[in-house]
């Protein structure tokens, strides 16, 4: 069971606080889209929502999850894709594949995410699945990882279909996800590139539009409307934009993007490495292990803001041998008192155990064979 432990990890409360950006907030955009969000990359923190979790037809976003699970799969990005007939010829946007064509999966991921080729994500999800169905599942098994409970997906492609739908909050979840895997993120944010025979051009406008912008994908069906996930990057703080049903989807992100970047500012509050306390180790060469953040972290807070800490403990003492990097606890940082991010804590050293003292575990073993 976790616990609260205060006495040995010193500073149970953390604040920190940015100067002010303005006086007064400025009040949010309004913007053309059904549902909407703006998430802070880095924890998660929702900015702004507009009926972000109503069930809604995503188009061809959809095909971020696509990219997702197939560099997740284990292929090589060198791999050799054979067209299968039931590939090519797909209704909508395309790039053209032939069936009995050799491509590479690098290729038709440039193809699924910058031309949006419905073709390419049947042929990544053919290949990278064994079939189709079986990739879609895998999808839906990724989307259960992510927190995605207000999401089904039924192809990899977007097209309307029934089961096929996600909802603002989700997309920003799956965008999150997909700007951590680093061969997905530097895909979606290429403007343009030549591959064999194929140019493949960002159908994203952002990219030319927006300082800061890093990616990554539009999508648009007659009953989708247009939808758009983007992420922009400026100094220090990474926001994520979804639109669903925007008839000025471009405007909207530029409007949100511009709100976000002028109300909040980058605080870190952690870094991998920097050191939250000590533990006592029982048996051990030495009597306490320095106990320390795994990761970095740093969150987008408006002017006046503070994060709060707190620790929490899954134990409180340690029994040698101790092995560094061994997770001990979360911090849970918390901004107006509702839970922001959580960091592993753990072990900062290794500590061996101590052959003289009776107390330790091999004492112990060493007391059982001498009878001592």
């Amino acid at each position: 069971m976790k616990r609260l432990f205060s006495i040995v990890l010193t500073g149970l409360l953390l604040y920190r606080a940015l100067p002010a950006v303005r006086a007064e907030g400025a009040a949010p955009p309004q913007i053309s889209a059904a549902s909407a969000v703006l998430m802070d990359a880095g924890t998660g923190r929702v900015l702004y929502e507009k009926d972000s979790h109503t069930h809604r037809l995503i188009a061809s976003t959809t095909k971020l999850m696509t990219a997702l699970v197939a560099l997740e799969s284990g292929h090589s990005l060198d791999e050799t894709v054979t067209v299968a007939s039931e590939w090519a010829g797909v209704e909508g946007s395309s790039i053209y594949l032939s069936p009995g064509e050799e491509i590479s999966l690098e290729a038709l991921l440039y193809g699924l995410l910058l031309r949006s080729g419905n073709d390419a994500a049947l042929a990544i999800a053919g290949h990278c699945g064994g079939t189709v169905e079986n990739f879609v599942a895998q999808m839906n098994r990724k989307a259960g990882e992510l927190g995605m409970a207000d999401s089904g997906f039924a192809n990899p492609n977007g097209l309307d279909a029934e089961g096929h739908y996600s909802c603002a909050y989700d997309m920003a979840l799956l965008a999150a996800a997909c700007l951590e895997n680093e061969e997905l993120a530097r895909i979606a944010a290429t403007k343009s590139i030549t591959l064999g025979t194929r140019t493949f051009t960002n159908h994203n406008k952002l990219l030319w539009r927006y300082e800061g912008c890093i990616g990554m994908k539009t999508g648009y069906t007659e009953h989708a409307g247009r939808t758009l996930v983007s992420a922009a990057r400026r100094d220090g703080v990474t926001l994520i934009c979804v639109t669903l049903n925007a008839p000025s989807d471009w405007a909207d992100h530029t409007a949100l993007f511009d709100y976000g970047f002028a109300e909040y500012q980058a605080c870190p509050l952690t870094r991998t490495g920097e050191r939250a306390g000590q533990l006592p180790v029982y048996g051990g060469l030495e009597p306490v292990c320095p106990i320390e953040m795994a990761e970095d972290l740093t969150a987008a807070l408006s002017a006046g803001e503070r994060a709060e800490v707190s620790y929490e403990l899954t134990q409180t003492t340690l029994t040698a041998p101790v092995s560094a990097g061994t997770q001990v606890g979360e911090a849970v940082y918390y901004v107006n008192s509702v839970e922001l991010a959580r960091v592993p804590l753990v072990t900062g050293k290794t500590v061996p155990c101590d052959l003289a003292e009776p107390s330790s575990l091999l004492g112990k073993i060493w007391e059982r064979i001498t009878g001592l």
